[in-house]
This record gives structure tokens, sequence and C-alpha cells, in this order.
């Protein structure tokens, strides 16, 4: 047993108010530790509904290192079932989507269960009786995870039986989901082909914070985004000549210090929280022709402003996910070791709007997002170069201190100058909750 397993103390105090402890990103066992409370404990993003739009539609996915599958059992009911064979424990599905029609079949001895996880036939069933099998984990069925929530579409988590509602999980952070489904005329949104997948080699919480980060994008983006700027400044076009699509993606990277200072960034309780409070990178793309019209018939034309004026930039649902409602993505950090995760980026259709925005939200993910991407690879350098460093002997703690205050509450809700590190210490407030005490307080 290392120095943090069975020690709840141990693992709170590699979190400091103004540093966290090198540990957090680079130790196996803390690692494994997160698996067992926070990924447990917390309300985890697994799918969305039109993944399983039909009855018998699976989709394999993770809760942190548990493999789950998000099923449609009706209509208007999905479930959410560890893949594992009550039997001998053989992964019931390994294709990442598809129908099982009315029920599931293990592959190894053919024991069948309905699409909610119930135990449906057994070959040889005489062989058990008498047995007990009925009274047993194992003749329940396939198990279910603790507790599931459709909300507006997107389906989330707990693994554990007991703990936080949902409701006082996320609190009012999900009005960045609100605003992003809002956006669509009919309120609904759908996937857009599969996620962009790729591989980084470091911890998962670097990814995270990174999306918070607001002091890196003129330093860390020049060498892409610098470039695309200068070159297409050299073009000398005429004044008020259109800008490009792709130049409305990805010059504002290169905004200055000032911009993302008044760009605000806000933070709420248990580790949620959002750049953008006033305005951020995706404010002044170009109008889509006939979208305002759209949402003006089907919400009124104050309200259709009152939806679009809103322009959030990233916002971060704790413990591993970030939306960008302008531009309907979702990216997903999925831990697989201390030193490994993998993003998968998800785009979404805005249901009786225009084409046109859904291909500039394909473009965005391409650009920014994609293994080929420009962009992308410049913040997987970083990471990388951090998750090495971080094992040099010189300095064990990482500073997370720009704009701290004193006292910081993170039970309230606050809004701050936009390259304050609060919502990184907001992250970390939350992690050590859910690592000691389930996300509870403490009585």
């Amino acid at each position: 047993m290392g120095i943090y397993t069975g020690n709840p103390n141990a693992a709170a105090n590699l979190v400091q108010p103004h540093q966290v402890h090198r540990d957090v990103y680079i130790d196996q066992e803390v690692y494994a530790l997160e698996m067992r409370h926070v990924f447990t404990n917390a309300w985890v993003f697994v799918g969305h509904e039109s993944q399983t739009p039909a009855k018998g539609d699976y989709f394999a996915t993770q809760i942190g290192d548990q493999p789950v599958i998000q099923v449609r059992h009706k209509a208007d009911e999905i479930h959410v079932l560890y893949n594992r064979c009550p039997h001998k424990g053989t992964k019931i599905v390994i294709d990442r989507q598809g129908n099982t029609g009315k029920f599931f079949r293990c592959p190894y001895h053919a024991w069948s269960f309905k699409t909610d996880g119930c135990l449906l036939a057994i070959p040889l069933k005489k062989g058990y009786e008498g047995t007990g099998l009925e009274k047993t984990d194992s003749g329940k069925g396939m198990k279910a995870v603790g507790a599931v929530k459709n909300y507006r579409g997107f389906i989330f988590a707990r693994l554990a039986e007991a703990g936080i509602s949902f409701e006082e999980f996320f609190g009012d952070s999900l009005s960045s989901l609100d605003n992003m489904v809002d956006r669509s005329p009919e309120g609904r949104l759908e996937v857009v082909g599969s996620p962009l997948r790729y591989l980084h080699h470091c911890n998962w919480k670097m990814l995270v914070e990174n999306q918070t980060d607001t002091c890196h994008p003129m330093v860390a983006h020049e060498s892409s985004a610098g470039t695309a700027v200068k070159l297409y400044e050299e073009l000398d076009l005429p004044e008020g000549a259109p800008k490009p699509a792709a130049m409305e993606i990805i010059a504002p990277f290169m905004s200055p210090y000032e911009f993302f200072e008044g760009m605000g960034i806000r933070t709420w309780p248990n580790g949620h929280g959002h750049t953008g409070v006033n305005h951020s990178i995706h404010s002044d793309y170009s109008a889509i022709a006939g979208y305002f019209e759209a949402m003006s018939a089907a919400y009124g034309e104050e309200k259709a402003k009152e939806i679009l004026g809103e322009n959030r930039h990233n916002t971060v649902y704790f413990p591993n996910i970030m939306i960008k409602g302008p531009i309907q993505q979702l990216r997903n950090f999925i831990p697989l070791a201390a030193d490994k995760t993998i993003v998968e980026s998800y785009i979404y259709r805005l249901v009786g709007a225009p084409d046109e925005l859904t291909a500039r939200t394909a473009m965005y993910n391409r650009m920014i997002n994609a293994p080929t991407s420009i962009v992308g690879h410049d913040d997987l350098e970083m990471y990388e170069r951090a998750q090495e460093g971080l094992h040099a002997n010189g300095m064990e703690w990482v500073n997370i201190q720009r704009l701290l205050e004193e006292d910081e509450d993170f039970s309230q809700e606050a809004v701050l100058n936009g390259t304050t590190e609060r919502q990184m210490r907001n992250q970390f407030d939350a992690w050590r909750k859910f690592m000691t005490y389930g996300g509870r307080a403490r009585t």
C-alpha cells in the first residue's frame, strides 16, 4: 500500500490554496484514487441521446476507468449499464455503437439480458435450480450505474449508489448547456458523425485546466495562429473584404492579454466555470443567412437576441468535459493513466437551423481539435513538456496563484478578471472534496 491509499488526508494535503503537488499529475496511485472516488461520486458525462435514437441502440464508452453502455430501452428511456456480464465478467459489447435488438447476449455462455439489464434467459437453466442464483447479484442481471440523468438530451451518470444529486452538483452551471441547446430553433441538438479522437501523453487534469487558461493563447499559439494571421495580412486585401470563415476562427487566438482580461471568468461551486462572461473568441463570427429569422420565429425577437447574445467561450464541467455553446462543441477528456488521456471532440447540429452553422462547427473542430490540427498540437506539446518536467526534483509544487484572493469561497458563484486562475483553484477544491468525502461537506 502506498502513501495515499486508505489515507484521505494525504490526498487532501496535495492541494493548497495557491499550489498543488506534482503527484496530482504524475502519481499512478493518486490516479487510481481518482477513479475510485472522483469518477465514482461525481456526475460524469456519458453521451447524448441522439447517439441512441431507436430502441435497442447502444453506445459503449467509459466513466473514469469503468466500461459502460448507454442503451435505449424504451422510446423515452435510456439506461447506463456496466459493460460486463454478471456471469464470468465478459464484456457484453466491444463495438463502439450499434443496435442489439430486444436484448443483449453474452458471447461467452449466451446469458441474455433485457436492454434495461434485467436477466432474460440462461441456457440449461435447470442446472441452477436450488442453488440460490436468484438471490445473488449475478442472478439479477447486468449491473446499472448508481444514477442516470437525461438533461436536455445530454446523458450524465453517477456510479455511486448514493451521493450528491444532479441538481446540487451542477446548480446554475447548467445555464451554459441550456444556452447551447436553446440555440436550436427547436430546442434540440443532434450529434454529427463520430468524435475526433486522439491520445495525449499527459494527465487528464492538464487538459481540463487549459480550457480556462487565458494567458497561453497568444504565446503557445503564435507559431500556428500567429503565422496564419501574418500570412493573411500579407495578402493585402481591399478594405472591407469579407474575412474567410477559417480566419474568423483562428485569428482570435492571437488576441492580446487585454482582450482576455476583459473577457471575464465565472466560477460555480463543485468545480464548474466558464470563460467569456462579457465576450469571447466566438463573438464576432459572421451572421448565417436565415438563422436569426428562424430563432425569432421560434422564441420571439427579444428572446432570440438574448440567446444569441450570450457568447461564452469554454465552460468546464467538473471533472472532465468542456462545452462551447456558440460553436456547439463538447470535448471529453477520458483518463487512461496518470500520464495518458484520450480526447474526444464532438460537434452537434442545431435542429431547425441552417446547415451552414454545422459546417462552421465542423471546420472549427478540424482546425482546432483534430489530430492534424495546427492549433491543438501547440497545446499538446505544452502538456507533454509539463508531464516530463514535473518529474524534475528541483521543485515539487505547481503554482496556481494568479489573482489569488484571501480566503476564497468556492461555495459561491464569482465573476472575476478573465486571466485569473480561480477556476483552476475551484477545480482542485472540488477535486479535494470528491477525493475525500464524496463531494459532501465534512460533518
